[in-house]
């Protein structure tokens, strides 16, 4: 039986929530498996209105004994003017332990990758948790991304089956910590989107690819839920450690957790003015995560990061194939580079990540090549939040940089040469893999030194003499040919910087 539900969203029904702005409609309510039958079905219908709320809940009222709730969605996509967003519409679950900022009673978002979606106790849809369906309030999230001029006409229908629950599975892992070869450089792509969010591969699909890169590690980071963890156990092995995380994607820039604790969920319900960012950074590094802001200067609409750089552990410079946005990121990047030696601070160390998806997506294109101890969870964290890292376009490229001291000193990529400001110091880049590239040597004074082209082999070495007096740090730049001179040419790899002087 099919009942129906008419709502509607305007600009006087918002209001604000202590996160981001959000409207919660009238309830949904169901019969009891007694009163209705096994399946009870009822159909929702509302209008979002431009200006509408970042979220809107609409409870539905769970009886006892329902086995599985299930949720239909679409929407209308009217023309709109060029230049002007179209509709948009995400949609997730909060069963009845509320709504409340925290995410207690999270069970899965889709954004708008997903028309329909069921929770049950024994399985869900890849995006949504599985567990005990329990009467009460749920709340299905409408997240209105745009809406267009003419507004956003919605439609749910909510499915019930009443039944014997099942039982959930327990979860299983991958491990921490895979083979290695002890202290070395380890190849990863920290930022992969897989089914359980807007992707269209699997974990087992992605692990085969980041295999065929020559990837070392990887990290679970889909969209706005943590429900991949469970998925992950078959595809890490003792060639593959897998990291688990989250891309937690809010209106004002996305950021990776980066190797949490398995299960760990992080809210993204709130803007910059809401001042709750810090709250959900130090959740992730409690989790054991790292904080990386990704892809800062991204054109997409809620992609560029507004929450400041003050709770980052690191922050993702190069996000899939090079384009001028990677750019801008690597400029901005560097100038936090120069107020951190400037005002005598700590500096954030730069990444880079595939951001894959789907075909033809390159899973490790780019890659974080990380100097660690081991092969594990915790190792690899170390080396990232250290700096002792560098970014590739492909386990093709191989960069290294080192300073030396008068005095047989020696510091590599994100490490301190400790000798007095006026000490002669010789730097040194070695690069392979990178045919007719150039290889630029860049200062807090900016780009020092370039070379000739290297050979068609694509192997070369750089030297180059200076004293920290003249330059703070320096940092290595593999650059391809210029397609638009005076341009620079995309990246084939950069390396974090190497500290010069006492200080």
């Amino acid at each position: 039986m099919c009942e129906e539900h008419q709502a509607g969203v305007g600009r006087r029904a918002v209001f604000l929530t202590g996160a981001a702005a959000a409207v919660t409609l009238g309830s949904v309510s169901f019969a009891s498996a007694a009163e209705g039958g096994r399946i009870r079905t009822r159909t929702v219908r509302g209008t979002l209105e431009p200006g509408a709320p970042d979220f809107v809940y609409v409870p539905v009222e769970v009886p006892h004994g329902v086995r599985e709730i299930r949720v239909a969605y679409t929407y209308d996509r009217p023309q709109v003017p060029a230049g002007t967003a179209g509709n948009a519409l995400d949609i997730g679950v909060f069963d009845e332990r509320g709504t409340g900022l925290g995410g207690e009673g999270f069970r899965g978002w889709s954004g708008g990758a997903r028309t329909e979606f069921f929770v049950r106790a024994d399985e869900a849809t890849p995006g949504y948790v599985p567990g005990p369906v329990r009467a009460g309030t749920w709340h299905i999230a409408l997240g209105p991304y745009t809406v267009a001029p003419q507004g956003l006409s919605y439609e749910i229908t909510v499915t019930l089956t009443f039944g014997e629950p099942g039982r959930t599975p327990r979860p299983v892992h991958p491990p921490e910590r895979a083979k290695g070869r002890g202290r070395a450089w380890y190849r990863g792509d920290c930022h992969l989107h897989s089914w359980h969010s807007d992707g269209r591969r699997t974990p087992g699909e992605i692990a085969a690819l980041a295999r065929a890169a020559g990837l070392d590690f990887v990290n679970s980071s889909d969209h706005n839920t943590h429900s991949a963890h469970a998925h992950w156990a078959e595809a890490a092995g003792d060639d593959l450690l897998v990291l688990l995380g989250e891309e937690v994607t809010t209106r004002n820039g996305h950021v990776v957790a980066l190797g949490t604790d398995p299960g760990t969920f992080v809210d993204w319900r709130y803007r910059a003015r809401d001042n709750r960012f810090g709250r959900f950074a130090r959740q992730i590094r409690r989790a054991g995560g790292l904080v990386v802001p990704a892809h800062p200067h991204a054109t997409c609409i809620g992609c560029t990061w507004k929450f400041g750089f003050g709770e980052a552990d690191a922050v993702e410079v190069w996000n899939g194939p090079w384009t001028p946005d990677d750019e801008v990121a690597l400029a901005d990047w560097d100038g936090m580079l120069v107020a951190s030696v400037r005002d005598g601070r700590d500096w954030i160390p730069a990444m880079g990540s595939s951001d894959a998806h789907r075909d033809p997506d390159t899973v490790g294109l780019p890659q974080t090549v990380v100097l660690a101890d081991d092969l594990s969870r915790r190792a690899i964290q170390d080396g990232i939040r250290a700096g002792r890292c560098y970014v590739a376009e492909s386990a093709a490229v191989s960069l290294a940089l080192t300073a030396s001291g008068p005095r047989g000193e020696h510091a590599g990529i994100g490490e301190r040469l400790r000798v007095a400001d006026d000490s002669p110091v010789v730097v040194r880049a070695e690069v392979t893999g990178a045919p007719s590239c150039t290889v630029r040597l860049v200062t807090d004074q900016g780009v020092l030194h370039t070379s000739a082209p290297l050979p068609e082999s694509g192997e070369g070495a750089v030297e180059w003499r200076t004293t920290p007096a003249y330059a703070a740090y320096v940092r290595a730049e593999v650059r391809h040919e210029a397609t638009v001179p005076p341009l620079p040419g995309s990246l084939a790899a950069f390396t974090n910087p190497v500290f010069l002087g006492r200080r």
